[in-house]
């Protein structure tokens, strides 16, 4: 993507903030924002992060320029030595993140950013619109390809996606959700991803006839003969056509590496199933059949129920929007303000919605797993100077309902902190992996969910508790606030 600089790519209210804190500099303390979510995206049982490496850009690259400050001093609201301020800033804090690919869960801070007041609210904006969208899309992809259940799944929504950033940032976070590649050239380009496509209805439209067609696009790309056969009449015309460009292949002694038919229309899972019929008596049983058409997690599924004999999906709209949960609502909310004595002082943001109400404090989060099978019992949030040891037994309750507890046995479990430092100081100190290596973790992570979790719907819920500590300084801060 172009490498514009995204330093105005936030709200207004951040830089009017960042004004009235500059004016009161003693009021530029240091302090602790979280962002994170309240629920999962789809009605799902987890999410999938995804976004930090844009993130990590942002942060590296977030400066003013000189055509910045100038546009600012024409709103006519910023003073001259506000400006002077903004020209020379540059991100001192430190940030902490759960790394791209994680499985995550509501409430569980995803990013951490510790620094002056200033400099954390100026990143708020840029942090939840980049983790909002790729997790979004990083998660919906997890959700198509587990309804997959291990056919490969193409991204290819670009001409829907809002944008061409949504678009191509929304490929790389789809293949880290699970896609095995993208019609998107671009990021298969920025990203080393794997670049996939065959051809329209209109390159069989253009010749005299399907037939000519298909021999045409076959003798150009023998090893990669996907033929759409549904331009016409799929059954009468285009499986038919296709099997004939597939044994004058065969008989001409070009190897069938990777052949196949795609199906664009209709009864998929009907078509699908003769289709398949009539390649295996023609003698092509490993020819692939790919299907696309307004697919999702929901119709892929049925589609699985019903038997049909696709093994190949391509996925655009539905996907790259994520067009039945098109928001994923992660937020940023302070947690802590550095006291005159170096210590940070908890902060709590109350609300009539109790989910709402916000964990106080310096954070960290450990996982939980259970020692012999590896899945995931639950997350724990607690304080950042918190210490646990897997020999001892560990109590776990509800923060929601204190009274549900459990008691994991010393040495039944393994505990896994997965916040990780990515900007010490302003400096970072975290190397993103590769986009493909990032997808292989976010694979290993998956299978760390229990099955109950990852179903389609009514998934059983991951829980996601606080510490003893924890807890009692929210309760301790809750009841202090309601005697005001």
């Amino acid at each position: 993507m172009d490498r514009q600089n995204l330093t105005l790519m936030t709200d207004l209210y951040e830089l009017t903030m960042m004004q009235g804190y500059f004016k009161n500099k003693d009021r530029n303390e240091t302090v602790i924002f979280d962002a994170f979510y309240r629920s999962n995206p789809c009605g799902g049982g987890y999410a999938v992060s995804a976004g930090l490496e844009q993130v990590i850009q942002y942060i590296r690259e977030l400066h003013f320029d000189w055509e910045d400050i100038a546009y600012l001093s024409s709103l006519g609201i910023f003073s001259p030595d506000f400006l002077d301020y903004l020209s020379s800033f540059r991100f001192s804090g430190d940030i902490y993140a759960i790394p791209e690919g994680t499985v995550m869960f509501p409430r569980e801070p995803i990013i951490k950013v510790v620094a002056p007041i200033m400099e954390a609210q100026l990143v708020e904006t840029a942090i939840l619109n980049i983790i909002n969208h790729q997790s979004l899309i990083a998660t919906k992809a997890a959700r198509v390809c587990y309804a997959a259940r291990g056919d490969g799944i193409m991204e290819f929504g670009l001409r829907r996606a809002q944008g061409p950033d949504a678009g191509t940032y929304g490929a790389r976070a789809a293949v880290i959700g699970g896609c095995i590649g993208t019609s998107n050239v671009l990021c298969g380009q920025l990203f080393d991803v794997p670049v996939k496509g065959t051809h329209a209805h209109s390159w069989i439209m253009s010749f005299p006839d399907e037939y000519t067609a298909f021999k045409t696009y076959a003798d150009m790309y023998p090893s990669a003969c996907i033929l759409l056969v549904d331009t016409y009449d799929t059954l009468k015309s285009g499986v038919p056509n296709a099997i004939r460009v597939f044994t004058e292949m065969r008989e001409a002694g070009i190897p069938l590496t990777f052949y196949g038919i795609r199906l664009d229309s209709g009864d998929l899972a009907y078509l699908s199933k003769k289709a398949r019929q009539m390649l295996d008596e023609a003698g092509f049983p490993d020819a692939v059949i790919s299907a696309s058409n307004d697919l999702d997690e929901y119709l892929i599924d049925s589609l699985k129920a019903q038997g049909a004999a696709i093994t190949s999906w391509g996925v655009g709209t539905n996907l790259i929007t994520s067009k039945d949960n098109p928001s994923f609502g992660g937020v940023y909310k302070l947690a802590a303000v550095m006291g005159s004595d170096g210590k940070f002082i908890p902060k709590i943001k109350l609300s009539e919605n109790t989910e709402k109400i916000t964990n106080p404090g310096d954070k960290k989060i450990y996982r939980i797993y259970d020692k012999e099978n590896g899945k995931i019992r639950a997350d724990l949030i607690c304080l950042a100077d918190e210490q646990y040891s897997e020999d001892d037994d560990l109590l776990l309750f509800d923060p929601l309902e204190p009274w549900k507890k459990t008691k994991l046995k010393g040495g039944s479990y393994t505990l896994r902190p997965i916040l990780a430092q990515i900007f010490k100081a302003g400096e970072c100190c975290y190397t993103s992996p590769k986009v493909m290596d990032i997808r292989a973790y976010c694979q290993r992570e998956l299978d760390t969910l229990w099955d109950e979790t990852k179903r389609l719907v009514n998934p059983q819920e991951v829980h996601v508790d606080l510490s003893q500590r924890l807890y009692d300084m929210k309760i301790d801060l809750l009841e202090r606030m309601s005697e005001k």
